[in-house]
């Protein structure tokens, strides 16, 4: 079936989620407004559903290919990217200054996922890309800025990360790769590289490697890094390419999914390499690309659910199965009509509509945070990164599933696109840090550091929004009931981990993920909350519509149906890590 990119949902939480109030007011957004975002959606998404939407299918069965170091993309992929790059697309969340659109990072989000429901292979190449783009404006010199950003964001030269080699994996502090010093102030790189998402293609005219390495005095562990960009072609101080660096493509992987992106093997053998700000800071520098693409990846997450909630929704309304439980007709029904397809396919919607709302609450806060430099904004908008990526990309091998199962055993054959989505989703909540890494991240740097100050910052704005909901009528209080009790156990939780984690930090730990699940659970809940609020208040003002309609009824949904497993997660934290951290595992 057809994609359809949501654009009204996207416009709904941009205008409302997003603090497009306040975002709207900074001063990179003061020629912007909602209808130029608007318009820029509406042709991104023609263009994602009629041009990029068809290479999924074929892309999955043709794969990525790889022969004598050079690696081809499937079928029409190349002139899908060069009408991509010809539109302008990249450019759409980029600087001017440098040839973006300059749209808000709420905007971006929306492409984002626009793009990645399309067909997710297809849409690794620029999500890197947009990584490389903003560790360069954010620490990259005026020279490298003039030298790379231009052709980044037209989307004429695409970006990667190199961080992962064979020996370290997500322990950085192990990466081995060298930095030696030249007299002419470049260094020469040597290493291997693995994981490299669009490390080798034939889609782009070059490719700028941001690259972590080891200079030889530099300290050990991941103090020692420092960042490189390393162009596959070297480029003139005219911007002219010229010949190829010492960069080669060793092989590629054979994947579950995503498998027209190739994720290559990279060897770097003395390739000329720029430093990138001080030695020793490069992942400090990394970090800022890293949260970029961990925040992108959520997105991911509920684009891949977006598509299979359109397929699973389009065979539940063909497939005839069954008569109804209720006896009401004597023949069988599309199996809609059936309490638990609607079960499924409801639990379907919620989690996708609220991993988007929460991403674009989240886009506004990064953009607010990064434009004002205010701390508390910038260590809200921090918090909640890591609940975009872990919740949406669990969640998203959730729905995947339960399109499969919705389609039945046709949900096992490849044809129906069905398991596609699900094999796609499951590198989700492992690339760009596992769920595991990001569950530290918030329980460690995020909640811990501060003593808890900014997770109850956020309880304390989710419990103004429960207020309003009791003072609303039936449907506003039984969401309000929901989300209370949500945050009933999310300050339980909080405040066994913090009492825990002074006298058994192996104990605050093992409950670490599950905390991540519950603050996720409850934050995408509270996004929904304000949403039917946001709803009712535009009927009440006289626009009524089906669309309106549904965002209370998800919003319901969810505060009955999904809501209820932040108590399960709160039990688990507070019972569960003896369990945990006792048993054994004989040999």
């Amino acid at each position: 079936m057809s994609y359809q990119p949501p654009v009204q949902d996207l416009m709904f939480c941009i205008e409302h989620l997003s603090h497009w109030d306040k975002v709207s007011k900074l001063p990179a957004q003061a020629d912007t407004d909602l209808a130029d975002v608007a318009a820029a959606l509406e042709g991104f998404a023609q263009f994602c559903a009629e041009q990029i939407a068809p290479l999924s299918y074929v892309g999955d069965a043709q794969s990525a290919h790889f022969d004598k170091g050079r690696v081809t993309l499937p079928k029409g992929h190349a002139q899908a990217y060069a009408q991509f790059v010809e539109m302008g697309w990249q450019a759409l969340p980029h600087p001017v200054d440098y040839g973006g659109v300059g749209l808000p990072r709420a905007a971006g989000a929306a492409a984002v996922e626009m793009l990645n429901a399309a067909d997710m292979s297809f849409g690794l190449c620029p999500l890197l890309t947009d990584g490389a783009i903003e560790a360069l404006l954010l620490t990259g010199s005026d020279e490298q800025k003039s030298t790379y950003l231009g052709p980044l964001i037209s989307g004429r030269w695409s970006g990667t990360m190199n961080l992962t080699e064979p020996q370290a994996g997500s322990d950085l502090g192990r990466v081995a790769t060298k930095a030696v010093r030249r007299e002419d102030a470049s260094y020469g790189i040597t290493g291997t590289k693995i994981y490299i998402t669009y490390g080798a293609h034939d889609l782009t005219e070059n490719i700028i490697h941001l690259v972590l390495a080891r200079t030889p005095d530099a300290p050990a562990g991941p103090k020692g890094l420092s960042l490189f960009v390393v162009p596959q072609k070297l480029v003139g101080p005219d911007g002219t390419l010229g010949p190829e660096n010492t960069v080669n493509c060793v092989s590629i992987e054979h994947k579950l999914g995503v498998r027209a992106s190739p994720t290559a093997v990279l060897d770097y053998a003395d390739a000329t390499g720029f430093l990138i700000g001080q030695e020793n800071s490069g992942l400090e520098y990394m970090f800022i690309m890293m949260n970029a693409a961990r925040f992108t990846v959520g997105v991911q997450g509920v684009a891949v659910s977006e598509r299979a909630y359109q397929r699973a929704l389009a065979y539940a309304r063909d497939r005839v199965q069954s008569r109804p439980v209720n006896g009401s007709v004597k023949d069988a029904v599309p199996i809609i009509d059936h309490p638990d397809v609607r079960r499924m396919l409801l639990r379907m919607r919620s989690l996708t509509e609220g991993g988007r709302a929460m991403a674009t609450a989240t886009a506004g806060l990064l953009d607010l945070g990064h434009h004002q430099q205010d701390a508390e904004t910038i260590a809200l908008a921090e918090f909640m990164v890591p609940l975009v990526k872990g919740f949406c990309t669990e969640r998203a091998v959730e729905v995947t599933s339960l399109g499969v199962q919705i389609h039945g055993g046709m949900g096992f054959i490849e044809e129906t696109g069905a398991a596609q989505h699900y094999r796609d989703a499951r590198i989700l909540p492992i690339y760009e840090g596992t769920t595991a890494i990001q569950a530290n991240d918030l329980l460690g740097r995020k909640v811990m550091r501060d003593g808890g100050a900014t997770a109850r910052r956020f309880v304390a704005q989710i419990a103004e929004t429960e207020a309003k909901l009791a003072r609303g009528d039936r449907t506003a209080q039984a969401i309000g009931q929901g989300l209370g009790l949500a945050r009933a156990a999310f300050e339980d939780a909080l405040d066994w981990l913090l009492e825990n984690s002074k006298q058994n930090i192996d104990a605050a730990f093992a409950g670490s993920v599950p905390f991540l699940m519950l603050t996720g659970n409850f934050a995408a809940g509270w996004q929904l909350a304000q949403s039917a609020l946001i709803a009712q208040n535009l009927q009440e003002n006289g626009q009524d519509s089906p669309f309106l309609t549904q965002k209370i009824a998800t919003a319901l949904f969810y505060a009955r149906h999904i809501l209820p497993d932040c108590t399960a997660e709160k039990t688990r934290i507070l019972q569960g890590a003896d369990s945990l951290l006792t048993a054994a595992f004989p040999e």
